[in-house]
């Protein structure tokens, strides 16, 4: 599925060692129209070589949004000078001929991409992940309005621009679930990089696979809600109520139950109750009214 995002060009064309003489053509010419992000170092800067790399994969996967050029200041004593450099690794970024952002030191790849990100906006410009997003924020809707098929194939697309993109992996994982096919669900999540796999996008899913394995085995909801009224004190009944609850949409409900059981008896079954709570929260929204509710409801007991 073509998501409309473009190329990426090639990294020649991104970035290059610039010098003095050619700074005025590489960085104040070149940045009338696309931000140019310049990064002072020196072959005996020891984070220079670590920060470097990072910065020119940060740039790359900008796919063009911006530029990037290495001036060694050994060589380059005068721009340095000019710029008030005190020590290295240093990197400005300009817009227009005139710098708009910079730092000093190394810093962490989650920074430099919020960097990048930054300077491109302040250019007018749209950083590459805008669009990805904004494509995410589609399949989901499809998602919602029932079209599973078509929100995986635009996840999985999504997924072939950034293979670790969180919230494409956890939004295909939930569109497998959503067309039944909790095995390949399965699959694609175990699937994730391990960097994404903790992130709160993969968490979620996770826990809506969990769930929607158990709702293939749950019971009758008016049965089991027979079997807890006859006997208020059958505990397995209760979790298992909750688990159909759950199986038919009732978030709620579930929460109720699960919450009721704790209260009867919290260490029954190893504290299961408490552990399908979470599960049942881990699948929602993290603001969702049935997990704020019910967080506060299950702190009161525990803290009581």
């Amino acid at each position: 599925m073509d998501l409309g995002l473009s190329a990426a060009p090639a990294t020649a064309d991104l970035i290059k060692d610039g010098s003095e003489a050619t700074f005025m053509a590489d960085v104040i010419e070149a940045s009338q129209t696309v931000p140019v992000i310049v990064d002072f170092w020196a072959p005996w800067c020891g984070p220079c070589k670590t920060l470097g790399p990072m910065l020119e994969d940060a740039v790359t996967a900008a796919k063009g949004a911006v530029k990037m050029v290495k001036i060694n200041v050994d060589e380059a004593q005068g721009i340095a000078g000019q710029l008030q450099i005190q020590s290295i690794p240093t990197v400005y970024a300009f817009w227009k001929g005139q710098p708009v952002d910079g730092f000093q030191g190394a810093v962490p790849g989650s920074e430099l991409n919020a960097f990048v990100d930054r300077v491109i906006k302040a250019s007018g410009g749209e950083a590459p992940g805008d669009s990805l997003n904004d494509a995410v924020e589609a399949a989901e809707e499809m998602l919602s309005a029932g079209e599973a098929d078509d929100a995986a194939q635009t996840f999985a697309a999504i997924l072939g621009e950034d293979p670790n993109h969180a919230g494409a992996y956890g939004g295909l994982v939930r569109a497998h679930i959503a067309m039944g096919d909790l095995d390949q669900a399965e699959a694609v999540l175990n699937g994730a990089a391990a960097e994404i796999s903790k992130s709160p996008e993969l968490e979620a899913a996770h826990a809506q696979l969990q769930l929607a394995r158990q709702a293939a085995d749950a019971g009758p909801v008016a049965d089991l809600r027979a079997a807890v009224e006859a006997n208020p004190d059958d505990h397995q009944s209760r979790f298992d109520l909750a688990q159909a609850l759950h199986a038919t949409d009732d978030a709620a409900g579930a929460v109720d139950e699960l919450l009721e059981l704790f209260r009867r008896d919290r260490e029954w079954n190893d504290g299961a109750a408490k552990t399908q709570l979470f599960t049942v929260f881990d699948a929602l929204k993290a603001n969702d009214p049935i997990v704020l509710n019910g967080r506060r409801r299950l702190s009161s007991m525990i803290f009581a």
